[in-house]
């Protein structure tokens, strides 16, 4: 199950991937609260315009002086609205982000609701919305590894993602969750929602996640090695036809897919806040593609692979 919220502190007795990543392995910087694109009418020229004038976290806005090339009418409204996100996150109202953050943002959040996630992967008969259904879904909490499997006790997962307040997916948006709504139509599915896929494509990784687990030197199983979705279809068929086997390879394939998702989070944040912070907002023409040649390169993903 979903743990309770426990403030910011780690489930386990290692440090975290992030505290792994921070110097010192203290905290990690709280990106959430040097954000302002989720206050209507700021983008992200105006968020690094206040980065570089020294403005770089809500509370140096209510306590400096304001902008100048802010009129007093809207730097009054973006206080406004920096009180009631401040208000949200004291009272842990993942909604308000959920809602208020462009979608491609909700990276932001991963700190400060990450006490509360949701790894999450699913498998499907097929790739066909209309015709094909869910088969096995993994969730994992950081802590607590659970699998649901049509049959058995699929019915069970809204029940096990309704106290997760973040969601971490890869590829979730455009295949994940269209196939649980349609399953689940009551679900509510309303959680900040990280999907992975977006982040790492804006780092230069592409294709599938075994592809981008291989150039992160995250591995897998001996048994879980090569395979991909399709062999996802032919083992819940093999498991129809009886062999047991095959769905216990799936499961275990099904739960690598879910676990590896957390250091690709911790990765995708760090990156992502570093390059916004330190070279301004993000967009294609200013990336530069990861270099795996880079000697700590290697050093530094290793140092996020999870514990088997």
């Amino acid at each position: 199950m979903i743990p309770p919220p426990q403030g910011s502190q780690n489930l386990g007795g290692s440090p975290t991937s992030s505290q792994r990543l921070s110097p010192g392995g203290g905290s990690p910087p709280r990106m959430l609260r040097q954000t302002f694109v989720h206050i209507p009418g700021v983008g992200y020229r105006t968020e690094e315009r206040l980065w570089r004038s020294g403005i770089r976290t809500w509370d140096d806005f209510t306590s400096g002086r304001r902008p100048s090339r802010l009129s007093q009418r809207q730097a009054g409204r973006i206080a406004d609205e920096l009180a009631r996100s401040a208000d949200a996150l004291r009272r842990g109202r993942h909604r308000y982000f959920a809602r208020a953050l462009p979608p491609r943002e909700h990276w932001r959040a991963w700190t400060e609701f990450r006490n509360r996630v949701a790894f999450l992967d699913i498998e499907t008969t097929g790739l066909s919305l209309g015709r094909d259904a869910v088969t096995v879904a993994g969730v994992y909490d950081g802590r607590c590894r659970q699998t649901f499997v049509q049959g058995d006790n699929l019915e069970d997962l809204p029940a096990a993602l309704e106290r997760a307040q973040l969601l971490v997916t890869f590829n979730g948006r455009g295949f994940d969750a269209p196939f649980l709504r349609k399953s689940f139509p009551r679900m509510r599915l309303d959680q900040i929602h990280v999907d992975l896929m977006h982040l790492l494509r804006r780092h230069g990784f592409f294709g599938r996640l075994e592809r981008i687990e291989r150039e992160m030197r995250i591995l897998r199983s001996e048994e879980t090695s090569g395979l991909g979705g399709f062999d996802a279809v032919r083992l819940w068929r093999a498991y129809e036809a009886g062999d047991d086997d095959a769905l216990e390879l799936l499961i275990r394939y099904n739960m690598e897919d879910v676990v590896n998702l957390e250091p690709l989070a911790s990765f995708a944040y760090e990156a992502l806040r570093t390059l916004c912070l330190d070279r301004g907002f993000v967009t294609a023409d200013r990336l530069v593609a990861p270099d795996p040649a880079r000697a700590d390169f290697p050093i530094a993903l290793a140092s996020l692979r999870p514990a088997r």
